[in-house]
């Protein structure tokens, strides 16, 4: 059972490497579009398994009118 788990985990992590890249992918692009020099900065350095992201993405990333 022992390799079986290490086939788990270790797809787990694929996973979430995946799942951050993706998320921190659009938010970064956004973040630079708008302007939001902070928020680039930030969203580059922290690792947050894509919940700072998402958080940016749905509150902060919208366009001035």
């Amino acid at each position: 059972p022992f390799p079986v788990w290490n086939a788990l985990v270790f797809t787990l992590v694929i996973i979430g490497v995946l799942w951050e890249a993706v998320w921190k992918g659009i938010a970064l692009w956004r973040a630079a579009r708008n302007g939001h020099q902070i928020w680039f900065i930030f969203l580059l350095i922290v690792n947050s398994v894509g919940i700072l992201p998402i958080i940016y993405i749905l509150f902060f990333s919208k366009k001035k009118a």
